[in-house]
This record gives structure tokens, sequence and C-alpha cells, in this order.
């Protein structure tokens, strides 16, 4: 795959940022979002603290269900039968979000971008300082977990939309690694040692990346939560994506 490159974006640039997607580690769109109104939706989160869905024990929480998490706690069954009330509390939290989030993640494909129906739409990430993924990191992934059997099969193009919300003081970057999903859950060992590189954001950048690409999130520290919005979507026909959270 040669050199890991990102690929940088401004807020306006219209066209499909596939072909560099193909090219490049990511897409960074600087400016997605105004950075008044990251903090504004960053005080929103922690003001519904109490609508927070709390996940591996309080490593992590989110505003939302996330589907990976409920995957691999087995705990699949609750983020469906939650997925209607999630949505219902995101929305009340932060009126027209999920919406945003499909617009922004529609302008990166350069096509239409549609609820999956029955799953969960965008929703928000909090890495709390001191938590495990603060201090280690977060766990080396791929982001294939919602994708059915028969789209992995394909290898059906998948994505995953992230908007920095509110960064970490030192750190908390998205390590991205030259290796992507060959048929395997887990990483290998060879790929796991693969060459990689750091994507830095700020608050109101948004990463598009190949869901197929192994990444993880590197430790942070300092006194300020990491808060991240996220978006997944997959290509199920010519210029149509169904998205979840």
């Amino acid at each position: 795959m040669g050199t890991l490159r990102i690929a940088d974006r401004t807020k306006g640039e219209e066209t499909s940022a596939l072909a560099e997607l193909r090219e490049h580690a990511a897409v960074r769109l600087r400016g997605a979002l105004d950075a008044a109104e990251a903090a504004s939706w960053t005080r929103a989160v922690f003001e519904a603290r109490a609508k927070w869905i709390a996940d591996f024990g309080g490593e992590q929480h989110a505003l939302g269900r996330a589907f990976y998490t409920h995957f691999e706690t087995g705990r699949s069954a609750e983020y469906f039968a939650g997925a209607a009330a999630a949505n219902t509390s995101v929305e009340a939290v932060l009126p027209g979000f999920a919406g945003r989030m499909r617009s922004l993640l529609a302008d990166l494909v350069g096509g239409r971008v549609v609820q999956r129906h029955g799953w969960c739409g965008a929703g928000v990430h909090v890495f709390p300082v001191g938590e495990k993924v603060a201090a280690r990191g977060g766990v080396i992934h791929y982001d294939v977990e919602g994708l059915a059997q028969e789209h992995l099969r394909a290898r059906r193009a998948a994505v995953t939309l992230v908007l920095m919300l509110q960064t970490p003081v030192r750190g908390g970057g998205l390590r991205l690694y030259d290796a992507l999903y060959a048929g395997e859950e887990h990483a290998s060992r060879e790929d796991r040692k693969a060459a990689h590189v750091t994507l830095t954001y700020d608050a109101g950048d948004a990463v598009l990346l190949d869901a197929y690409r192994l990444h993880r999130i590197d430790p942070f520290a300092g006194a300020r939560d990491r808060v991240s919005a996220t978006l997944h979507a997959a290509e199920t026909s010519a210029g149509v994506w169904e998205s979840w959270f």
C-alpha cells in the first residue's frame, strides 16, 4: 500500500472523497463544524450525562447506543430493542444532529445516505480522562462488526465518519495502520506491527476512513475527555449508503 498519507480538505469541497480514500489512510476535513458549535454540542452532551450508556464497565460512554460495544459484550438484543428510544434521546439532546451527520457523510461519499432500518443513528462517544483508553489507548480494530456477511465477502464499500467535538489536552489521535481487513476480525501479529500514521485533529474536524482499515485511538493525557461523534455506513447499491452507530 505504500507510504501512509492523510488527504486534507477544507469545508466547501463538495466532490466525493472516495477516490482520495483509496490512495490515503484517511481523509481529514478541516472545519467541518464550526468550533463554537462543536463546543455547544459538547456542553449539551455533558448536560445530558444521565442519558449516557456506559460501555465496558465505564471505560467509555455513549449518547445513543453503539452497535460494536453491545455486540462485543453480548448485548445485541438490547441494542435493537433500545434503538428507537436511543435515537429519540440523541435528537432531544442534539436537535438535527443525526441529519447533519448523514448530510456531511453524503457530501464526502458523493451519494445518498439513509438511516439503516432498526438501527441507531449517529451517536457520540465520550472517552473519560483516567480510564483505560486514556491510559493505554483504544483496542486495535477494523470497523466491520455491523457489516452483513455477504457485504464482507464481496468486500463492498464501507466507511466510518468521525466528527471531533472535544479533543484531549495531549494525544488521543487516530492511529491508522498500513493494513486492511483480510477476513479475520482480529488483526494478525504482522498487521499489528505494520507501519502506521497518527492523524490529529481540532474540534470541528471530520475524518473519513475505510471501515476495512486497521486503526486505534492513541492514549491521551490532561484534564479533558475525548468526545467524538460517529457514523458508520455501507454502500448497499450504487450511490446509496445505509448508516448506523
